[in-house]
């Protein structure tokens, strides 16, 4: 008698097994249900990383929005931040983007950011693979409350990016991290070591930086948020960032953004690739938190 063992349909190929247990002798009718369960459990082992790889969806870019919150931004700017977002994945030039990539689909998350312990996703990891699913994200982003939090890290956020990456559940040509603020961090890690990190593992990082008093800034405020941006905030192959220096700039902005991350449209004269950024004389990227020890000096006790 022979134990023949076939592998089911969609399973990693394996030869047929076929084990003669005549030829063994004196081997019980339980002995042989004992050697059958053991090959049937190292077959699943074998199948079992197969499997999980099949499950990984193809996409062209694996997207992380992390958007900031953080009492720096009045309502009204918050507000439109999200609306432009919203904007965005409604747009049928974003859907043609989504559909011209080699897999034809991207996977997203959208999170909110502010201090060091505030991080949360508004939106979990989401398939977009045609308008209906596109026009349901933006849908279900625009019913859904706008959070907000004290301070401002940067670095925090990375680092919280960073870790969603494992749950996306998919395989993406490129993994990107799109960021918009409108102050440089203040609090948590330095964010220049958190950005090499994010680099050093393939994670591409592009900024918006948003700079609506930048003509009078406050004293959290930068005049050259977009320099800090470039020096301290984005890197990575092809990382690039459009700075906003009008309120009626920012939907727009935040379109033309999404677009050149999902398709890799020509960079235009308002966006600034960082990788061609000319020389300069070295960026202090400790400024943000070198304003709030400033401002805690000062405060009365």
């Amino acid at each position: 008698m022979r134990v023949v063992i076939f592998v089911e349909e969609g399973q990693q190929p394996v030869e047929k097994l076929m084990c003669p247990v005549a030829a063994v002798p004196h081997m019980s009718l339980r002995s042989a249900r004992a050697l059958l369960i053991a090959l049937i459990a190292m077959l699943t082992l074998l199948a079992f990383p197969a499997a999980d790889a099949a499950a990984q969806a193809q996409v062209d870019l694996e997207l992380v929005v992390a958007v900031d919150v953080s009492l720096s931004m009045d309502l009204d700017e918050q507000r439109l931040q999200r609306e432009g977002y919203v904007a965005a994945f409604r747009d049928a030039e974003t859907h043609k983007a989504i559909a011209s990539g080699p897999h034809g689909r991207i996977v997203v998350i959208y999170m909110e950011w502010a201090g060091p312990i505030s991080q949360s996703v508004v939106i979990p990891w989401t398939v977009i693979d045609g308008p209906q699913a596109a026009l349901a994200f933006a849908d279900r982003l625009e019913a859904l409350p706008i959070s907000r939090a004290r301070l401002t890290s940067i670095s925090s956020a990375l680092q919280f990016a960073k870790g969603l990456f494992a749950s996306s559940g998919a395989k993406g040509i490129r993994r990107v991290v799109d960021v918009s603020g409108d102050g440089p961090n203040n609090s948590g890690t330095p964010v220049v070591p958190v950005r090499d990190e994010l680099v050093a593992d393939g994670i591409v990082i592009n900024g918006l930086p948003i700079m609506l008093r930048a003509a009078t800034p406050s004293f959290f405020d930068l005049s050259d948020l977009d320099r800090y941006y470039a020096e301290c905030v984005i890197g990575g192959t092809g990382s690039f960032m459009v700075p906003v220096r009008h309120i009626a700039e920012l939907k727009s902005a935040i379109r033309r953004k999404l677009l050149l991350e999902i398709s890799g449209l020509e960079l235009g004269a308002r966006v600034v690739p960082v990788q061609n950024a000319p020389p300069a004389r070295a960026y202090d990227c400790t400024v943000g938190e070198r304003q709030w020890r400033w401002y805690l000096d000062r405060a009365p006790n």
